[in-house]
């Protein structure tokens, strides 16, 4: 944890809240829209967040440290998924609240094994039950927003749509609430604890996710191995790990077409985060097995 920075105002609100939730219910799209701009990478795939990540956003009297979190998932066959369900749940430990997020009316055997680590986290839980735009039948909700309460022994149960931002604001309202009284432990114009080779590698690997759809394998990862800057552009080199040859091909594509669409992707967005213009380099490379092997993760940066 960081040490408080001195303040001089002791009403100064501060404190950690987990965002939790199975995968694929949209906890990174809530982070980034809480946060009003993107931090963390997002898809329609399950498992696209793969590390906790913080997102620290400071208005006035108060910052809220937000901790996103893969998915917790009951299938943990490799290394990489026990690694993933160890993150999220020590992410709930001495933090000050938990975001439970679901997804609308649904409630799966997966909802319910992430419920029972909420339920026993310790910290006041709020429900999010999210993409309620989408509910056809608004008579269902209520019914709904009791049972998931009743669930987890929640504080609070907020319906919400973090693509629409609706009732974000409720949200925000409800975490501050729970905050306690504390100096802010960022400066205020700092937004995550992660680093630019981090979100640069993290950028590269949601434009793979995004541009594979149903053929994405899921034994990829990124690793940044040169990262530099000088007065007018960002030069990195970013290598795409897989398990299999077939997966090499699949990523770079016919005659490289794919791989080309994936770094101009990525750079685009990674001028936007950095502010510069970025110089990237990609290539794939086959690693067999490092999806499985916890050496490997501990040096890919899954393991801290």
């Amino acid at each position: 944890m960081a040490e408080p920075i001195p303040s001089e105002t002791p009403e100064h609100r501060c404190g950690y809240v987990a965002i939790v939730g199975r995968p694929n219910v949209g906890k990174s799209t809530l982070l980034n829209h809480l946060l009003g701009q993107k931090l963390s990478i997002t898809s329609r795939k399950p498992q696209t967040t793969r590390h906790t990540l913080l997102g620290i956003k400071t208005e006035g009297h108060y910052q809220l440290i937000f901790v996103d979190t893969p998915g917790i998932h009951t299938n943990q066959e490799k290394a990489i998924n026990r690694v993933m369900n160890r993150s999220a749940m020590s992410a709930m430990t001495d933090v000050d609240a938990v975001v439970f997020v679901v997804d609308r009316l649904e409630w799966s055997s997966a909802d319910e094994y992430v419920a029972r680590q909420v339920k026993n986290c310790g910290a006041p839980v709020i429900v999010a039950v999210n993409k309620v735009d989408l509910i056809e039948d608004k008579s269902e909700l209520l019914p709904h927003l009791q049972f998931v309460t009743e669930q987890v022994g929640a504080c609070e149960v907020v319906p919400l749509s973090a693509l629409r931002q609706t009732n974000l604001d409720l949200l925000e309202a409800q975490l501050v609430a729970l905050l306690p009284l504390n100096r802010h432990f960022f400066p205020e114009d700092q937004i995550t604890d992660r680093t630019e080779r981090f979100l640069a590698a993290e950028l590269v690997r949601e434009k793979i996710t995004r541009q594979l759809g149903a053929e994405l394998p899921y034994q990829i990862t990124v690793e940044i191995e040169s990262f530099s800057r000088d007065e007018r552009i960002i030069h990195i080199d970013a290598l795409i790990l897989v398990e299999r040859e077939g997966q090499k091909k699949i990523i770079i594509g016919e005659k490289g077409e794919r791989i080309k669409k994936i770094g101009q992707q990525a750079r685009q967005d990674m001028e936007l985060m950095f502010d510069q213009k970025v110089m990237l380099k990609t290539w794939v490379k086959v690693r067999s097995g490092w999806s499985d092997d916890e050496r490997a993760l501990r040096s890919l940066g899954y393991i801290d």
